[in-house]
């Protein structure tokens, strides 16, 4: 029973971020990877320090009365999301030292199909 629930909850969490992101914010990420993997891994790890089972996996979870459990597993949460977060950033920092992260106003504005490949996508008349 907990699977289904944790699959529902990270479902809905997901669709919600995913909506959120696309309606009311700038964050440039059209596969919306951060609400798919991002969202998810997150309500997943809590997951375990919620539904963990000594019968499954050798340590129970909050709902079996183990508040460390949990503890540990925001701890990590909060771990993982500082090192990707900073670890991104600093290899993207890197990477546009050496190719250009971002276009020129002018490409962006004369189109990415023509400034970036050199022919038309699409013509408009």
């Amino acid at each position: 029973m907990a699977a289904v629930i944790i699959g529902l909850a990270a479902g809905i969490f997901c669709n919600l971020v995913a909506n959120w992101r696309a309606g009311r914010s700038r964050i440039d990420d059209s596969l919306d990877v951060f609400a798919c993997h991002g969202i998810g891994g997150i309500i997943g790890a809590i997951a375990i320090g919620l539904f963990a089972s000594a019968a499954v996996n050798g340590v129970n979870g909050l709902l079996y009365g183990n508040l460390h459990q949990l503890e540990v597993q925001l701890l990590a949460v909060a771990v993982v999301a500082a090192f990707a977060f900073f670890g991104t950033y600093a290899m993207l920092k890197v990477v546009d030292r050496f190719s250009p992260l971002r276009v020129s106003p002018k490409e962006e504005e004369d189109g990415l199909d023509i400034s970036q490949h050199g022919e038309e996508a699409y013509h408009l008349e």
